[in-house]
């Protein structure tokens, strides 16, 4: 269970959602495959495959939204649509009116669509109710929206707000470049892309270079600035952040992995000591990307945090280490 990209939402501090109330809710609009009529559907899935629609690991939460699509590209409807509508002209001598198209093609829908073939797709959301975190993993925010949307039709009371910080990620990239200096934690690896304020958005992006040298310090010069920046954090995690605060790319690495022993016969237990494992890093990682950004618009001054908390092994997971994000939020 590891997140690839990171879509990031802040819940209040008063969220008044408890587990309980959560899987209730959760429940009320499960997924179920798509009916013959159907293009699509969407519902909660157990993201262990089990029962349980909120998987809980301390008090982080996890859950899943799964999606079923019928593959019928409207080309294919038009298509036959088009070709009995021929046939109709030759027995009938004349050809079918506007409307007359227009139900034609529903009614080729309808036919169609029972035999056509479906896809199925899952997203993840990792809450994390103590800190103030709903984080998606999604490569975009309209596939995070996809999430979001459920959420408020589902839940009686939903007070997400975005994650807004003092400076935009592209100016404090654009200082750290023209520096060559990482915020602290930090270190700046070597893809990068930048893109022209001017009409022309003309980008230039570098892939496994250096980015200490003058080349790039002449484009910010020439204004352009950085749209994406791959960052390493800790020497734990690795991951690209982009101009809307987006973490794409993200990779946890050795130094992490390694802390869950070899492979486990269990599954739960090895998908709870990565989830537990996940949601611990990533929360050193977040308040550290906020306070790079200047801190978090509207939030109290930062606190000093505890040490990272160790997380169990795969084989000691059953119940759980406490306090997966044990620390005390800068918030």
């Amino acid at each position: 269970m590891w997140f690839k990209n990171l879509q990031i939402y802040r819940l209040p501090a008063n969220w008044d959602m408890t587990l309980e109330r959560l899987e209730e809710q959760l429940a009320k609009k499960p997924f179920h495959p798509c009916g013959s009529q159907d293009m699509e559907s969407r519902g909660w899935l157990s993201p262990l495959g089990n029962e349980v629609l909120v998987h809980a690991v301390g008090q982080q939460w996890l859950v899943c939204l799964g999606f079923e699509h019928r593959l019928l590209p409207s080309a294919v409807v038009k298509q036959e649509a088009d070709e009995r509508a021929e046939e109709m002209a030759e027995q009938q001598g004349y050809k079918l009116g506007r409307k007359q198209m227009k139900d034609l093609r529903e009614q080729v829908m309808q036919e169609l669509l029972p035999r056509a073939f479906t896809r199925r797709r899952r997203i993840y959301a990792w809450i994390d109710p103590v800190n103030g975190w709903l984080v998606i993993d999604a490569a975009s925010q309209s596939k995070a929206e996809d999430m979001l949307e459920q959420l408020r039709h589902t839940l009686d009371s939903f007070p997400l707000t975005l994650l807004r910080t003092e400076k935009s990620p592209m100016s404090a990239m654009a200082d750290w470049l023209a520096g060559n200096e990482a915020p602290a934690g930090f270190s700046i690896d070597q893809d990068c892309e930048l893109r022209s304020v001017a009409e022309d958005k003309a980008a230039v992006r570098y892939v496994r270079h250096p980015l200490e040298g003058d080349e790039v310090k002449g484009h910010l010069e020439a204004g352009k600035l950085p749209t994406r920046l791959a960052l390493t954090f800790d020497d734990r995690i690795s991951f690209v952040l982009t101009e809307k605060l987006e973490i794409k790319r993200l990779d946890f690495l050795d130094v992490v992995r390694d802390q869950i022993e070899g492979e486990q016969e269990d599954k739960e237990a090895l998908f709870n000591a990565e989830f537990a494992l996940m949601t611990g890093e990533l929360a050193h990682l977040l308040p550290a990307v906020v306070e790079a950004l200047g801190g978090e618009i509207g939030a109290e001054p930062a606190a000093a945090t505890e040490q990272r908390p160790m997380v169990a092994t795969a084989s000691e997971s059953a119940p759980q280490p406490e306090g997966v994000a044990a620390y005390d939020p800068p918030f």
